[in-house]
C-alpha cells in the first residue's frame, strides 16, 4: 500500500478517487489545482501522483516542468481529457509515467495504479537526462548518445525509446504504445509500431536493447 496524490479541479474525480484508492489500502490526499498539488508535493512524500492535464491557474503540465526542476522523481500518472497528441506528448517528455485518456476506466485506472506503485523506476531519469543500458537521451534537446556515440533518431523513434525506457523490463502491449506514442485510441490495422521498433533497433546497433514478447509487444532489457 502506499501514499498517492490526487490532483483534479473537479471534487467528482476527487471523491472518486479516494473512495476506490482508500478501498485498495492507499492513504489518499487531494489538490484542486496545481500550485496546491506542488506546496503538498514541497511538504510530503507520495508514492503516486494522479496529476489532471487541463486545470485553472497551474495546469499538469506546469506540475510536471516544476518537478523536474526540483529533481522530483515521484512517479506521475496524468489525466488526460485534451484529444491532441502534442499534449500528451509533452506530458511523457516531462516526466509523466503514464497517461490515462478521460473519461477513464476506473478498472483500468487502478490497475495503471498498482502497476507504477510496485515497478520500481530503473531508468535514471534527472529531468533532462534519461539513461539507462548504455543510453543517454537529452528530452530537451531531443537528441541520444549510444555508448559514446552520437545516433540521429527521428522524433517518432525518440519517443517511443523514451517510453520503453521509462518502463525498462515492463512490456509495453502494441495496444499501449500506439496509445501513448502515436496518440491513437484504436489499432488502425497497420504496422506502425513494428516499422518503427525496426528502425530504432537498427539505429541501436550491434546490440539493440529491445526485446520481443510475441503476441504481446515490446520492453527495454538494458540493465
Amino acid at each position: 500500500m502506499g501514499d498517492v496524490l490526487v490532483v483534479d479541479d473537479e471534487e467528482r474525480i476527487r471523491s472518486l478517487m479516494v473512495r476506490s484508492l482508500s478501498q485498495e489500502g492507499h492513504r489518499v490526499v487531494t489538490a484542486g489545482d496545481g500550485d496546491v498539488a506542488l506546496e503538498r508535493l514541497a511538504t510530503e512524500s507520495f508514492d503516486l501522483v494522479l496529476l489532471d492535464l487541463v486545470m485553472p491557474r497551474c495546469n499538469g503540465l506546469s506540475v510536471l516542468a516544476s518537478l523536474r526542476r526540483r529533481q522530483d522523481a515521484t512517479p506521475v500518472i496524468v489525466l488526460s481529457g485534451v484529444t491532441e497528441v502534442g499534449a500528451r506528448v509533452q506530458a511523457l517528455e516531462r516526466g509523466a509515467v503514464d497517461v490515462v485518456a478521460k473519461p477513464f476506466s476506473l478498472v483500468e485506472l487502478l490497475a495503471r495504479t498498482r502497476r507504477h506503485m510496485s515497478a520500481p523506476r530503473r531508468a535514471r531519469d534527472d529531468g533532462r537526462y534519461l539513461e539507462a543500458g548504455g543510453i543517454r537521451l537529452d528530452l530537451d534537446r531531443r537528441c541520444a548518445r549510444v555508448h559514446s556515440r552520437d545516433v540521429a533518431l527521428a522524433e517518432r523513434e525518440f519517443t517511443l525509446l523514451a517510453h520503453l525506457m521509462r518502463r525498462q523490463g515492463e512490456v509495453c502491449s502494441r495496444e499501449e504504445l500506439l496509445r501513448d506514442v502515436w496518440g491513437l485510441a484504436f489499432d488502425p490495422g497497420s504496422n506502425v509500431v513494428e516499422v518503427a521498433v525496426r528502425r530504432l533497433r537498427a539505429r541501436l546497433e550491434p546490440d539493440p536493447p529491445i526485446e520481443t514478447v510475441r503476441n504481446v509487444g515490446y520492453y527495454f532489457s538494458g540493465p
